[in-house]
């Protein structure tokens, strides 16, 4: 594999230290390894391992530098023939994620910190998957950005052991003096001003110590170590303390150590310096704090304190220089599980299987939200693609209508929600849903819905592939969009067009419903209420379409009128709708003297395809229940107002449309008022049609 590693700097530090190693480990299994940085003293011995280096200002957070890295860095993508791109920082992140994405190529972060929700933090939780160091962060990436957990890798930081030799503790030889370290950088949540402090009640009961600070303030604090020595000379702990700097011999100067103390105030992500120092057999005294807490058990492999407790750290401090038995066990238990746990190969093999599962995987967003029966309709394209991607992750961004229907396929794996909201609303919603996407790192969005909103949510999802049809002026926000979108096709093979845009060639299959024995029952027991003959067929009507879609509907006195011709062929009805259909179902009843058996508002969308299949014929408008009576193999009659049958019916098994050819129809229009392509059509023909399904079963 060819992998590119991105950070700022490569000068010093657990980061840069930790890219160099994997680096190392990346070329010595065959293996190429890339890094861009603003350069460093490191540069040299990622050279000299076989590796190679692009110095660019990608630690620059100027806004107008961080876009003209994405052009920089995916020139080197190409160049490289790189395979991975693993941002290992927020500000280099930026660029690298969008290189990547337009390339087409899996983007990895690690997570090194606690990052604030600043908009450049959000990067690092954009990654295909998400590399932790230890527990502590991966909570944080979850809670704090909304990291799925499924998309989050532990993977603890390793040490070089080749380097980091063990020294054996010899507990029979007496010490004349006691080396103390502590190691990083001289910020204050790094507690040093506790540990001084912790050191000046030391000194009075063991004054044969020596501390080692090792690490400088950086360059925007340098007062703080100033302070330090200040308090150092107040508490005449000045021949005791020596600042060393930054060392490039962290192994060497590790050997040297009686003691490391890591005396953190802040929240600590791993803690490096632990693992290096247990390496080496040097016993562990640390705060009890963030990700700490994973690498110490208290009194075990390690002394845990509480942070800013220094009249408890002396105390600690005193007793594992006291107690060589304790001081023993905690570098022998220290140094078995760094080899357990902590080693340069396990960290390797556990990026490179990150690498490998990046590579081989493929996640695929479907937006489909319309109304139901739109939803049912979309069921053999989502078999479809399913059967194209078999191994794929595949999401669905759907509406709350249809989600108790689709959930029932295995075509599915996640589901995303989008709310129906219009102004200042609509907009927070909408941004809401992309950012949620963004976090799922999809590979392709598949726009069945096709218009300019899923359009946005395609684009700023961030998806390398985004396909559709062109529906107006945003076209540009596809990545392959193609004319067609208002094609008079069945509504199945207009999908299904779309999806040769995937390689998709094959005949759209038309899945079955899947009612429950418990809905089939439910059913069931509705009507036998209706008290049908053995004679009797079963006929439903479906009262009306959506409320924004009135002008489908049939008015109430031929609907009546139906019924009782139907009823005079020992026709048996049953009308169904929802709680807002009860009214006009009672209308109906008041005109009818066959009194058909009304279940309007009484079942739920699954509860209802129950009840139509159990139905010989149904009749309806243009709406949801049509569609679920295609799917269920139940003849229906279709009447067909403001709406084209041909851009809606999807023509399969049996059925007959009623649609009155007009100047003005179709209109598209939900409100009209004098609805004439609904109200031409008489109950003697729509009865004609019924009984034409019914030949032979009446």
């Amino acid at each position: 594999m060819n992998i590119l590693q991105v950070l700022p700097e490569l000068k010093s530090g657990g980061v840069e230290t930790g890219t160099i190693d994997l680096a190392k480990e990346l070329i010595r299994h065959g293996h190429r390894a890339v890094v861009i940085s603003n350069g460093g003293k490191l540069v040299d011995e990622l050279v000299a391992c076989g590796g190679k280096h692009y110095n660019l200002p990608v630690h620059e957070k100027n806004p107008f530098t961080i876009i003209s890295m994405i052009g920089s860095i995916k020139e080197i993508i190409r160049r490289e023939g790189i395979e991975i791109v693993h941002a290992r920082s927020r500000v280099p992140g930026f660029s690298a994620f969008f290189a990547a994405r337009s390339i087409g190529i899996p983007f990895i972060t690690t997570c090194h910190g606690y990052y604030s929700k600043h908009f450049f933090s959000r990067v690092m939780g954009w990654g295909r998957f998400v590399i932790v160091s230890g527990n502590v962060i991966a909570r944080h990436m979850i809670k704090s950005f909304g990291v799925p957990r499924e998309r989050i890798r532990l993977i603890p930081r390793g040490v070089d052991l080749e380097k980091f030799t063990y020294i054996k503790q010899d507990i029979l030889m007496p010490k004349k003096e006691y080396i103390i370290g502590v190691v990083g950088r001289i910020t204050p949540i790094k507690g040093h001003i506790y540990f001084i402090r912790a050191i000046s009640k030391v000194v009075r009961l063991m004054p044969n110590i020596k501390i080692l600070i090792i690490g400088d303030a950086p360059a925007s604090k340098p007062k703080y170590r100033q302070e330090l020595e200040v308090l150092i000379r107040r508490l005449s702990l000045t021949k005791y303390i020596s600042f060393l700097g930054v060392c490039h011999n962290i192994p060497e100067k590790m050997k040297g150590l009686d003691l490391l103390v890591m005396p953190s105030i802040g929240e600590e992500t791993f803690g490096r310096v632990i693992v290096e120092a247990q390496a080496s057999g040097v016993p562990v005294i640390a705060s009890r704090i963030g990700g700490i807490v994973d690498l110490i058990k208290n009194g075990e492999n390690g002394m845990l304190v509480a942070p800013r407790d220094w009249s408890g750290l002396s105390e600690v401090i005193i007793r594992v220089l006291k107690d060589k038995d304790l001081r023993q066990r905690l570098s022998q238990k220290g140094r078995s599980g760094v080899e357990k746990n902590f080693t340069l190969m396990n960290m390797y093999k556990k990026t490179v299987k990150v690498y490998s599962e990046a590579l081989h995987s493929y996640r695929v967003l479907i937006i489909k939200w319309s109304a139901l029966g739109d939803i049912i309709l979309s069921l053999p394209a989502l078999k479809a693609i399913k059967d194209k991607f078999p191994k794929a992750h595949i999401s669905l961004l759907t509406s709350k209508e249809g989600l108790e229907l689709i959930k029932r396929y295995p075509y599915i794996k996640e589901f995303f929600m989008i709310r129906q909201t219009r102004g200042i609303k609509g907009v927070g919603a909408l941004l809401n849903v992309s950012s949620e996407l963004r976090r799922s790192s999809f590979d392709l969005i598949c726009d069945l819905q096709n218009n300019k909103k899923s359009h946005l949510i395609s684009f700023l999802s961030f998806a390398r592939r985004r396909v559709g049809y062109r529906s107006g002026n945003l076209d540009f926000l596809l990545t392959d969009a193609i004319d067609g979108a208002r094609m008079n096709i069945p509504p199945i093979e207009h999908q299904f067009r779309l999806l040769k845009q995937l390689g998709i060639d094959s005949a759209p299959e038309l899945p079955l419903l899947m009612i429950s024995n418990q809905e089939s029952e439910y059913a069931d027991r509705l009507i036998s209420e209706s008290w049908i003959g053995k004679a009797e067929a079963l006929v439903g009507i479906n009262l009306s379409a959506s409320r924004r879609w009135r002008t489908k509907s049939w008015p109430a006195e031929k609907l009546a009128k139906l019924c009782d011709l139907l009823a005079q062929s020992r026709i048996r009805i049953v009308i169904t709708g929802t709680k807002e259909d009860s009214i006009y179902a009672k209308r109906v009843l008041m005109l009818t003297r066959s009194k058909p058996f009304d279940i309007t508002g009484r079942t739920s969308v699954m509860q209802l395809a129950a009840v139509i299949k159990k139905c010989q014929v149904l009749i309806t408008s243009d709406s949801a229940p049509m569609h679920i009576a295609l799917f269920c193999n139940v003849p229906f009659v279709a009447l067909f107002g403001p709406t084209n049958p041909k851009r809606h019916l999807q023509p399969h098994g049996r059925y007959h449309v009623i649609c009155k050819r007009l100047k003005c129809s179709p209109c598209y229009k939900p409100k009209c008022n004098d609805p004439i392509c609904m109200n031409t059509i008489t109950p003697e023909e729509v009865a004609s049609a019924v009984k034409e399904l019914l030949k032979g079963q009446l």
